[in-house]
């Protein structure tokens, strides 16, 4: 079942967003469907804001009136959700709902994948992916928390920093 786990959005009354989340959550756990829904987000961003009183950091929606479910799309799943007060439906097309795709997915931050890196300052990398792939070149920096990788490669006889994604490279 674990890889029919699929991302639905369900819209939601603005403002009641944390209120369908923990609904959604306790209806899983009274009927025991963890094993058909798997995570409910409410997608937050940190944000900065300067106040007559000093700057005050407070954390917003990102996406207000929308619940993330991440899911196992059967009539029950689907009933469970809908009839939760305060849902009004799913993103999709009359009663069907559609799930995100992965890039949607990893643009909006929802999950992370983990990219697992054998390579390090210093080392001699083969680029693997995109315009340079198959260049070689030397890795100067590696930031894991943006998933990018800087790249001295020589071209046009210069040495040239390239910042690529950390899956782009592979280790000589």
């Amino acid at each position: 079942m674990a890889e029919d786990l699929k991302w639905y959005v369900a819209h939601t009354y603005s403002g009641y967003e944390n209120t369908v989340a923990v609904a959604i959550q306790q209806a899983v756990e009274n009927r025991n469907m963890h094993h058909l829904i798997a995570s409910v987000n409410v997608p937050l961003e940190t944000v900065t804001e300067v106040t007559e009183s000093g700057p005050k950091t407070v954390e917003r929606k990102v996406f207000p009136g929308y619940v993330l479910v991440k899911m196992v799309m059967t009539d029950e799943t689907w009933h469970l959700v809908r009839n939760i007060r305060g849902v009004t439906g799913f993103v999709g097309a009359a009663n069907k709902a559609i799930p995100l795709t992965e890039e949607e997915i990893v643009a909006m931050g929802v999950e992370k994948k983990e990219i697992v890196v054998s390579y390090d300052v210093g080392d001699q990398v083969r680029i693997n992916d995109g315009a340079l792939a198959s260049f070689t070149g030397t890795v100067e920096e590696v930031d894991k928390d943006k998933g990018k990788v800087r790249v001295t490669v020589s071209m046009f006889g210069r040495d040239t920093p390239v910042e690529l994604d950390l899956d782009q490279v592979e280790p000589i």
